[in-house]
């Protein structure tokens, strides 16, 4: 399994941004990993998919989408999130996730993000 540490979350006015990390504890491609991305959960809702990527298509939900980009570095075995124009109703705990082709699922810890009126 893969180990996954995120970071980067925090307080923000509306409006501002921020970009969360998600570091892996092994290479992308030896963890034969084919999808990735990023959910969010917020106080008493579901857990929601906010972005990702998959056989190196990339996909948002419909909420963010402009607003947010998921991006990847091989070299650094990291998934990001970069979030701008960020809104109150995107507080919620992040967790990303990777995905192995034999259908392993890795959660990381998860991080706070607080968007402020």
């Amino acid at each position: 399994q893969v180990q996954l540490v995120e970071s980067g979350g925090g307080l923000v006015q509306a409006g501002g941004s921020l970009r969360l990390s998600c570091g892996a504890s092994r290479s992308f491609f030896s963890s034969s990993i084919n999808a990735m991305g990023w959910y969010r959960q917020a106080p008493g809702k579901q857990r929601e998919l906010v972005a990702d990527i998959t056989s190196g298509s990339t996909n948002y939900a419909d909420s963010v989408k402009g607003r947010f980009t998921i991006s990847r570095d091989f070299g650094k075995n990291t998934l990001y999130l970069q979030m701008n124009s960020l809104k109150p109703e995107d507080t919620a705990v992040y967790y990303c996730y990777t995905d192995t082709r034999s259908g392993s699922r890795s959660w990381g810890q998860g991080t706070q993000v607080t968007v402020s009126s």
